[in-house]
């Protein structure tokens, strides 16, 4: 009876406390209906990334090196640690919904001085139940909230894997292209060095003043200081790879190659959906941290509701260890706990509401960050494009300008200062290439981490009341 009273007088009481929420809808923001630059012909997601993009560009060193970073990267460990940390939560949020019980077992001494006893023992034995029922499901909301972050830190570790396979992906092509540059910047060292003493031979005969000749020593200088800055680079960024992939920097070392030769420019698919970005890890991790903020204000608004406590208890005590248990005591109190004057209840209201708000503005801010982020990579992609076809004209003209030059030397109608004037254009031009082919590469990189890199897209408005089940594949 004085249970069914308590349930009576809570319900009661919880009429006068506004719990009321709305339901969940994933935060607004400006529509995005295509991409420019864009095509009149649509490709659908999943045709357009796959999750292994990478090896779009023919490279099997760089799949290599990508298995290597995702074994071995500690970055991508800590955020899988934290995907378990998250799980166990989820199960310690849904144990405060649970009853707990204690049992205890002790001996009690005591002397009565004036009455000239000895020591008295007194063996007592109890154990007791408490369950704190969760009537208005104020813990169901908190276990729904620690399922939003869990599902939040998967995607965090999506998002931390695409960053490391970009990052693996740039700094391989970083590297290779540093050492197309260290050759050609060798060939051009060589090539000012025998212009360099062409002037001195000239000079020592009239034919040109001392200022040219120390003027084309000058130039060696700086041609031979960039060298040593392409191999400082190279070194560097060799030890950002090692680093990426797990091995300590100075026990790596990548073979040097050719960038141009080695690894192909995939092609952009046109018609990429606006919908793409609903792969993206980071908004949806992003959204989900929304739905937490939003289960977190529900559960506090519950907290401001009457909670009902049963408590069960039972032992027994004996001045003899043998009769101690032929005798129990046991007992049931349940009790109602109202909050009327607890400030901290109604202010922990606010302050979720208030976390609700961050929440949805960080998610305005991520999706509107990644329209930038995929804008900015189309522009590059397309300036890239037309800049290779400049480029491309460049070094063929130049290319038919050396030939004639060197024809020309042969039948003694131009020197040969002239032919290597001629050949360090040609190697400038070629250099502005190669530059523009690992521009190309990382701003592609770019466009598949922008986009989301292959991963399915997630709906979190189909979670807002789904049961949690742990995934464990990561």
């Amino acid at each position: 009876m004085f249970a069914a009273g308590c349930v009576c007088a809570a319900v009661l009481l919880s009429g006068c406390v506004d719990v009321s929420m709305r339901a969940y809808e994933r935060p607004a923001t400006p529509e995005k209906n295509h991409w420019t630059p864009s095509d009149a012909i649509s490709v659908s997601a999943a045709d357009t990334i796959s999750p292994d993009w990478w090896k779009a560009f023919g490279d099997p060193t760089l799949d290599a090196l990508i298995q290597k970073a995702i074994a071995g990267n500690f970055d991508i460990q800590s955020l899988a640690a934290r995907i378990r940390v998250a799980s166990a939560e989820v199960t310690e949020a849904h144990a405060g919904a649970l009853p707990t019980a204690d049992l205890g077992a002790g001996v009690n001494y005591q002397k009565i001085t004036n009455m000239g006893q000895g020591f008295t023992k007194q063996y007592n034995v109890a154990g007791q139940v408490n369950w704190d029922i969760d009537v208005w499901g104020a813990v169901e909301k908190s276990v729904e909230a620690q399922q939003a972050e869990f599902h939040a830190t998967e995607a965090d570790w999506r998002a931390g894997y695409l960053l490391l396979v970009s990052n693996v992906s740039t700094t391989y092509f970083q590297v290779l292209q540093l050492d197309d540059q260290i050759a050609q910047q060798q060939t051009t060292l060589d090539t000012n060095r025998q212009i360099a003493a062409i002037l001195e031979r000239m000079n020592e005969t009239g034919l040109v003043p001392k200022t040219q000749v120390l003027q084309q020593r000058a130039e060696v200088n700086r041609l031979t200081t960039d060298l040593l800055e392409f191999k400082r680079s190279r070194d560097l960024a060799n030890n950002a790879l090692a680093t990426l992939t797990g091995t300590p920097a100075g026990e790596f070392q990548l073979p040097a190659g050719h960038l141009q030769q080695r690894v192909q420019l995939p092609p952009v698919p046109a018609g990429l959906p606006a919908q793409m970005l609903a792969r993206r890890p980071d908004i949806v991790a992003a959204e989900f941290r929304v739905l937490e903020a939003y289960k977190l204000t529900h559960s506090a608004k519950l907290a401001q509701l009457p909670t009902i406590s049963l408590t069960g208890h039972g032992g027994s005590s004996s001045f003899a260890l043998n009769t101690l248990l032929k005798s129990f005591t046991y007992g049931l109190m349940p009790s109602i706990d109202i909050p009327l004057l607890d400030p901290t209840v109604r202010a922990h209201v606010k302050t979720t509401e208030a976390q609700a708000d961050v929440a949805e503005h960080d998610y305005q801010r991520t999706v509107m960050t990644a329209f930038q982020d995929v804008e900015n990579a189309l522009v590059n992609i397309d300036a890239d494009r037309k800049q290779r076809a400049e480029i491309d004209q460049q070094v063929a003209q130049l290319k038919v300008v050396a030939d004639q030059v060197e024809a020309q030397l042969k039948e003694g109608v131009v020197s040969q200062l002239e032919v290597f004037e001629a050949e360090r254009s040609l190697l400038s031009a070629q250099q502005q290439r190669l530059a523009n082919h690992a521009q190309s590469l990382s701003d592609t990189v770019l466009l598949y981490q922008a986009l989301g890199g292959g991963w399915p897209s997630v709906d979190v408005q189909a979670h807002a009341d789904s049961d949690f089940q742990p995934e464990t594949s990561n």
